[in-house]
């Protein structure tokens, strides 16, 4: 496990042992996760997703506490993978990070509770499976627009993205922020203790 820029990010790269037969690899250790993070990912649900290239996701986040920490993998095609740091009050507030994840490197990220997550599909057809430490429920469920200029996340967009209805009707992050939906940083710092 990997620390990235955004403090509760991080990237996991996996030991791929191939021969004439095809590959092998593990794409979760719950150890490996837990030395880095200092507490075990409680799996609640897991979610595929099939997107067809060009399709945006997100920027989704949950309330905090619980709030959702998400493990992501794409297990075929490829994904331009984005973490935003939405947690108000933080040094990396309003921050992005945006990994590739794909068939090949078969590399997973881990984001934290009040983590903001979005990806865009980059393969014709781009399956994603992201294991979810609290199920789906909707009162606590946000997102914010993600083509925000304040974001300004640089997405490769080489085709008009294709976005859901609820996430191009999405708030920008000034009307998430004025409208007290994006977490706390100091209540997510404190959920985390909470879980070792």
């Amino acid at each position: 496990m990997d620390p990235l820029s955004i403090d509760g990010l991080w990237a996991y790269t996996p030991r791929i042992h191939g021969d004439t037969r095809g590959a092998f690899l593990e794409s979760f250790r719950a150890a490996d996760l837990h030395d880095a993070v200092g507490h075990r990912l409680e799996l609640a649900q897991v979610n595929c997703s099939v997107s067809k290239r060009g399709v945006l996701r997100g920027i989704h986040f949950a309330d905090v506490p619980p709030g959702q920490a998400k493990y992501v993998t794409c297990v075929s095609g490829a994904i331009l993978d984005v973490a935003v740091d939405l947690r108000v009050g933080s040094p990396t507030f309003l921050q992005w990070e945006a990994v590739r994840l794909d068939d090949e490197s078969r590399r997973g990220l881990y984001l934290a509770e009040g983590l903001g997550h979005a990806f865009l599909a980059l393969s014709e057809e781009a399956t994603v499976v992201y294991l979810c430490s609290t199920p789906y429920a909707p009162g606590r469920e946000h997102g914010v627009h993600p083509l925000d200029p304040t974001i300004a996340v640089e997405w490769p967009l080489d085709v008009e993205p294709l976005l859901s209805d609820k996430d191009a009707a999405a708030p920008s992050v000034k009307e998430a922020q004025d409208a007290g939906l994006l977490p706390d940083y100091a209540a997510c710092q404190a959920y985390y203790a909470s879980l070792t």
